[in-house]
C-alpha cells in the first residue's frame, strides 16, 4: 500500500496535471488527494465517458492527463476510448478500479465486470498493469506508460485493487457552489430558420482574428465545416457522439487563453446532456458553445430527436452558462464574443433548417493528422 501523495506527486513531476473522473470507494484516498492538491486540476465528470473525453482534450492541449473511474463505469467510457483516444491518437492514463475481483467479497452488481475488466481492456487494445502498491515501483510504472505514449500515442491503463492507497492528512476544498445570478437569455427564435451553412460561415469568418480553435461534433456539422474550408485550427469529431463539449472543456481548462468554439448538434448534445452542468459549474470563460438544432438526426436519415419538446437555452442558463443567446440570424453573432473575455461560458442556441446536402464530403485528412496539426497549432 502507498500513500496517495506518493503517486500523485511523482505523476505531477511527470507533467500529469489534469484529472477527470467519477468517484469509487477504492479511489477515495487517491481522488481526495488529487482534489485537495494545489498543483493538479480535478474535474468531477457527470459520467465516465465524459471523463475520458475531458482527459483527451487536455492531452490535445499538451498536458498529461488522467481519467479515473470504477470498472463498473468502464462501459460508459468505451465509445470515447475506442473512437476518440484510439482514433485520434490521444494518449491518456486510465486509472480503473477492480470492483468484483474474483475472490473478493463485493456487491453482486460488480461480479461480472470484475471478471472481465482486464480482458475488456485488452479487447479494446489498451495495455494495462496493476496500480503500484510499492513506492519504489511508481517511477517505473510512469516510465512504461510514457514509453507507450511516445511509441503509440494511445491510452495506457492502471487497474487499482482494493487497498492500494491510504489517505494522506488532507482537507477537501469548499465544494463548487451554484451560480448566484440568473442568466438573462438574449435573442429570440427565428421566424425563418437560417441554414447550418450560413451559421458555420459566420462563425469561421467572425472568429478569424481570435486566438481560437473550432471543434465540430460528429455528423454533418463537421463535414460541412470541412466543406467551407479546411483549416489547421479545425477538429472534426468522428464517433464519440455527444463528447464534443466534454472534449472542449478539457482543452479549455488547460489552455485558458485559447478560445474554444464548440459546434454541437441537438442529437449529440442530448446524448450527453450532463456535461452542460459540468461546463456551467467550472465556468471556463473561453468556451463558446453553439448548438445547431434542426430537430433531426440528419446524417442517419432524418429521424426526429426530442429537441422540439425542450428548451436548450433555458437548460444552458440553468446549468450556469453566463451568456446565453437564441440566435435568430447570423447578424446577431457578435465578433466581440470571439475576441473579449466573457464572465463565463457562452451558449448560442440556433434553430436551423432541416436539410440534407448529399454532396457533403468527408474529410480526406485522417483523424490522427487532424489531432496532430491542431496540437501543433495550439502549441
Amino acid at each position: 500500500m502507498i500513500l496517495a501523495s506518493d503517486f500523485v506527486d511523482a505523476a505531477c513531476n511527470a507533467n500529469y496535471k489534469f484529472y477527470a473522473g467519477v468517484p469509487c470507494s477504492f479511489l477515495t484516498p487517491f481522488i481526495n488527494y488529487v482534489i485537495a492538491n494545489k498543483n493538479t486540476t480535478y474535474v468531477s465528470a457527470a459520467n465516465e465517458g465524459d471523463a475520458v473525453a475531458m482527459a483527451a482534450g487536455a492531452s490535445l492541449g499538451g498536458v498529461r492527463s488522467i481519467a479515473m473511474m470504477q470498472n463498473s463505469g468502464l462501459g460508459n467510457a468505451i465509445s470515447p476510448l475506442t473512437s476518440l483516444t484510439h482514433t485520434f491518437n490521444l494518449p491518456i492514463l486510465l486509472i480503473c478500479t477492480l470492483r468484483g475481483e474474483p475472490g473478493l467479497n463485493d456487491e453482486p452488481q460488480h461480479e461480472l465486470m470484475g471478471e472481465i475488466t482486464c480482458e475488456l481492456l485488452e479487447k479494446i487494445k489498451i495495455p494495462w498493469e496493476i496500480f503500484p502498491t510499492n513506492k519504489n515501483g511508481i517511477s517505473s510504472v510512469l516510465d512504461r506508460a510514457e514509453s507507450y505514449f511516445k511509441n503509440n500515442s494511445r491510452p495506457y491503463a492502471l487497474v487499482m485493487k482494493k487497498g492500494s492507497c491510504q489517505s494522506d492528512k488532507i482537507r477537501l476544498p469548499t465544494p463548487i457552489t451554484g451560480q448566484k445570478k440568473t442568466t438573462e437569455i438574449k435573442g429570440s427564435e427565428p421566424s425563418e430558420r437560417p441554414t447550418r451553412l450560413d451559421i458555420l460561415k459566420a462563425i469561421t469568418e467572425k472568429s478569424k482574428q481570435a486566438n481560437a480553435v473550432i471543434l465540430a461534433s460528429t455528423g454533418y456539422a463537421g463535414r460541412e465545416l470541412y466543406k467551407i474550408k479546411d483549416h489547421n485550427n479545425h477538429f472534426y469529431m468522428v464517433g464519440s457522439m455527444g463528447c464534443i463539449s466534454s472534449f472542449g472543456l478539457g482543452l479549455a481548462l488547460v489552455k485558458p487563453d485559447l478560445k474554444v468554439i464548440l459546434i454541437d448538434g441537438d442529437g449529440a448534445a442530448l446524448m450527453r446532456l450532463g456535461n452542460l452542468t459540468t461546463i456551467g459549474a467550472y465556468s471556463p470563460p473561453n468556451i463558446i458553445h453553439f448548438l445547431l438544432d434542426n430537430e433531426i438526426h440528419e446524417s442517419t436519415g432524418g429521424q426526429h430527436t426530442v429537441s422540439r419538446s425542450i428548451d436548450f437555452a433555458q437548460i444552458a442558463a440553468a446549468c450556469g452558462y453566463q451568456n446565453v443567446t437564441r440566435l435568430s440570424d447570423v447578424g446577431f453573432l457578435d465578433e466581440a464574443v470571439f475576441e473579449d473575455k466573457q464572465k463565463g461560458p457562452t451558449f448560442y442556441h440556433c434553430k436551423t433548417r432541416r436539410e440534407t446536402d448529399s454532396s457533403l464530403p468527408r474529410p480526406t485528412i485522417s483523424p490522427k493528422d487532424v489531432a496532430k496539426r491542431l496540437k501543433e497549432y495550439i502549441a
